[in-house]
């Protein structure tokens, strides 16, 4: 029961940061105004309202003790003037009527409640009140020995202007307040929008965002702690860069030099040709192993997002597999242009292709616009992959093939690019069973 509650409190509840604050403060501010409201109403209309009412009681009962008391119809026609100019009351007698036996039906309102109540304990006398009639007066009829004393007072007598001036008072300063928790609360959560601005834009590889802390002091400080932390890991790429290069080229220096002895010893001895084949191709497959080392530890390097057109660096990738005779086809949206490291991004593609077509016999690359999101599906007739293994395969030198024949296994890191690639464009990438029987590779790039 409590988990079902904690459910569907969790939907009830606002997703966004200022909903949620301004939900904070206009509970708390509500509830208030409904305590005191509910108490006004019970306590001091209910005193209003009876007093307004014995105050009209007052009034009827004068006019009428003072037609019993002096019966002649030209006092009583007096009487019933005054009354109409002191009192806002329109007096009728009417000699030797009678009031019907069935009385007009009653209403639930608060107005003839008090007024029948204050009514019943002046008179012992029958009388009918009628508080529904459409000329916005209230009708008082009262059953004499001569006749029934018909008395109209508007219906304003019983309602007092306080209420209105208490709910004007009460949903103006509601409003009031409300604006100025608006106006506070955007200005106090600008800031949270731009830093996780920042924090997106720096996670897409985009470190030129024009970012300032700004807002209250823990924002402050919140915003600080991330230009920090953004510088640190800005130098860190740039050192460990710095480093790769230098790496590649004290690696390459020493095989240059074994591949110029190979060669030389080729020319000088004939009979040596078989081994020096062998120890060519072995350094051949270092070097690619080297370059894909490298490759995935200098990730995406120092290259800047700039806008690409997503749609011809496939289109590129796919012209150059052609070449090569490789089974690829190719549907695309005709203009998909995103902020993208293109070499990155063609290292990737280039690495999700080769791993399609190493293994299937047929490819098929789609791209296409989901959302906020473009998609690039890469999906082949191979062997597939288990479902056990799926995560595996991203992680960095794991292989499904363990043999080491570099046309086939190579260094177990071209989904690890892939992957490191796509997540620091924003993105990411899913693998799934292709309806074509072998793989289904889903590249997804935020645009």
């Amino acid at each position: 029961m409590m988990t079902l509650q904690t459910s569907l409190l969790k939907q009830l509840t606002p997703k966004r940061l200022f909903w949620r604050s301004l939900l904070i403060m206009l509970v708390p501010m509500v509830l208030l105004q409904g305590v005191v409201a509910y108490i006004f109403f019970e306590r001091h209309w209910d005193t209003v309202s009876r007093r307004l009412a014995l105050g009209v009681t007052g009034d009827i009962i004068y006019v009428m003790r003072t037609i019993q008391k002096y019966p002649e119809d030209e006092f009583r026609e007096w009487t019933l003037r005054a009354a109409h100019r002191e009192m806002q009351i329109d007096a009728v007698f009417e000699k030797g009527a009678h009031l019907p036996a069935e009385a007009p039906r009653m209403s639930n309102r608060n107005v003839e409640r008090m007024l029948r109540h204050a009514l019943s304990e002046r008179l012992v006398i029958p009388f009918h009140i009628d508080t529904r009639r459409d000329d916005k007066n209230i009708s008082i009829r009262i059953e004499l020995k001569e006749g029934v004393l018909n008395i109209l007072t508007p219906h304003k007598r019983m309602f007092s202007t306080t209420v209105y001036i208490f709910v004007l008072w009460m949903v103006g300063t509601a409003l009031v307040v409300m604006a100025i928790a608006i106006f506070f609360l955007r200005n106090q959560i600008q800031p949270i929008r731009r830093l996780a601005t920042a924090a997106e834009a720096f996670g897409k590889g985009r470190v030129d965002v024009d970012f300032k802390p700004g807002g209250a002091s823990e924002i402050r400080q919140a915003a600080a702690a991330f230009l920090d932390m953004r510088e640190r890991i800005a130098r860190h790429i740039d050192q460990r860069t710095e480093m790769l290069a230098g790496v590649s080229h004290d690696l390459r220096t020493p095989l240059t030099r074994i591949k110029l002895q190979l060669a030389m010893l080729r020319g000088t001895n004939p009979e040596a040709r078989a081994e020096v084949s062998d120890l060519e191709f072995d350094i051949l497959e270092m070097e690619k192993m080297i370059d894909e080392y490298l490759a995935f530890a200098r990730g995406q390097g120092g290259e800047t997002p700039v806008p690409t057109d997503l749609s011809a660096l496939l289109n590129e990738i796919i012209a150059s597999a052609h070449k090569s005779g490789a089974p690829l086809r190719l549907e695309s949206e005709p203009s998909l242009t995103l902020p993208l490291r293109p070499n990155a991004i063609k290292r990737c593609l280039a690495n999700l292709t080769d791993n399609a077509l190493r293994y299937g016999n047929k490819v098929e690359v789609r791209a296409q616009r989901v959302g906020e999101s473009v998609e690039i599906i890469v999906e082949d007739d191979g062997p597939g992959i288990s479902p056990e293994s799926i995560e595996d395969v991203f992680k960095p030198f794991f292989r499904l093939d363990n043999s080491r024949n570099p046309n086939y296994a190579g260094a177990g890191l071209g989904l690890a690019i892939a992957r490191d690639v796509a997540r620091g464009h924003g993105g990411d990438i899913i693998l799934q069973k292709s309806t074509m029987g072998g793989l289904r590779a889903i590249l997804r790039l935020p645009i």
